[in-house]
Order: C-alpha cells, then sequence, then structure tokens
C-alpha cells in the first residue's frame, strides 16, 4: 500500500506493524523520515516514537514523547489519553495540563 500511495500514515502504521511482530528496532527502521513528511501531523510521530521506546525500556523518554506529543495533538481526547500515558511512564498517575488551542491562559 505504502508503495501505491506514498502515504507517510500508512508508513507510519507499517512501522507500528514491524514493531510488534518483529520488534522496535524494524519498527524504528520503518519510521525513518516520515516526520518531515507528516506536516501537521508530528504529534502522531512522537506517539509512535513513544511506543517504539516504551517497548526498549527507555521510560524517562517515552514519557517525554507521550507528552509532546499530547502538547502537539489539537484533538482533545487524543490529548487526554498521551498525557495519560506520559503520567504513567512518570509514575504519577495524573495527566499533565496541556493549555487549549487558541488559549493563552493555558
Amino acid at each position: 500500500m505504502e508503495r501505491l500511495t506514498r502515504n507517510p500514515v500508512v508508513r507510519l502504521n507499517r512501522a507500528v506493524a514491524a514493531a510488534m511482530v518483529h520488534g522496535a528496532q524494524p519498527g524504528w527502521a520503518v519510521l525513518g523520515g516520515v516526520g518531515e513528511r507528516l506536516a501537521g501531523s508530528g504529534h502522531r510521530v512522537d506517539a509512535v516514537r513513544a511506543h517504539l521506546l516504551e517497548m526498549v525500556g527507555d521510560t524517562a523518554a517515552a514519557a517525554a514523547h507521550y507528552a509532546a506529543a499530547a502538547a502537539r495533538s489539537i484533538n482533545l481526547p487524543e490529548q487526554h489519553y498521551l498525557a495519560r500515558q506520559a503520567a504513567r511512564l512518570r509514575g504519577t498517575g495524573k495527566g499533565i495540563d496541556i493549555p487549549a488551542p487558541g488559549r493563552a491562559d493555558g
């Protein structure tokens, strides 16, 4: 499918699938430079990176990427999910405060 569409989201999904079947390293290999091709969807790349880092046990880096993904997402349920993932890895059990899009008071 990726060869037919050249769609970076398809590649991102393939990275996750490769990681689930073969481990984090093959997932990283597929992930490659997909981030540059996902303008406006960088939070998805951060979320996948977080997932791969969590798979190899780097919970601090994974939490940082989940938090970054939450901060970049414009979808409120997605923000909350990603913030909970970051909090879970940090051991706090609480989400992080994420300013609503377009609000300066945070």
